[in-house]
């Protein structure tokens, strides 16, 4: 399986108290901006730089700054809304996007409900997610996003399950995915063990 796990450990650390059940919904968003945080630092490692001439209190100096266009950041409806923040927080230009899937209880297949982009042109894109589970919704995401033209996309979770990260370089092998831990496997609901239940009515409190 092609995928990095951020093995940081203040990152393992607030990911076992997000698995808590008794974690409430303040606290379980506060930790999922805060990894979030945490996980746009390691992943950004690459991005390029380029010389810029600028003036110190003291003289003038070459320093470096990010070249190019800057990223987007695109959540899957609902429960991706929670990790924007903590990408933001750290890459305030950034663009946002939005995709809405919901999975149907029948099939267990992605529905498209909604998709809206800023200009794609020469921007890499973040697609953020809490839960790989069946890898479904992240590969229906990343479809539409190619559809569209976009090509340098990254995918970025909270948790994995392995048969999502299987769908996942089966049905997109060049898109890289990063997460905070990578469980056991899929349940009969297709609900990742161990898990940490439903990540979007843990952010929202709802049920």
């Amino acid at each position: 399986m092609q995928i990095e796990v951020l093995n940081h450990p203040l990152i393992q650390h607030k990911v076992t108290l997000m698995r808590k059940k008794e974690t409430d919904s303040k606290d379980f968003r506060e930790l999922l901006e805060e990894i979030t945080m945490l996980m746009a630092y390691e992943i950004t490692r690459d991005l390029p730089l380029e010389d810029i001439e600028i003036e110190t209190p003291l003289q003038k100096m070459t320093g470096k700054q990010i070249s190019g266009k800057k990223l987007v950041i695109v959540p899957i409806l609902r429960a991706g809304l929670g990790m924007v923040q903590g990408m933001l927080n750290l890459m305030p230009m950034a663009k946002v996007g939005h995709i809405g899937l919901y999975r149907d209880p029948e099939t267990k297949k992605p529905v498209e409900y909604y998709c809206k982009m800023p200009d794609i042109e020469g921007r890499d894109f973040i697609i953020v997610d809490p839960m790989l589970a069946t890898g479904g919704s992240a590969s229906a995401a990343i479809t539409l996003l190619k559809q569209r033209g976009i090509k340098n996309i990254k995918f970025i979770c909270l948790v994995a399950a392995p048969e999502g990260v299987q769908c996942l370089n089966r049905e997109h092998p060049d898109v890289k995915i990063y997460a905070a831990a990578l469980d056991d496997r899929l349940n009969e609901n297709c609900y990742i063990l161990p898990g940490l239940g439903d990540a979007g009515d843990r952010i929202f409190g709802t049920k």
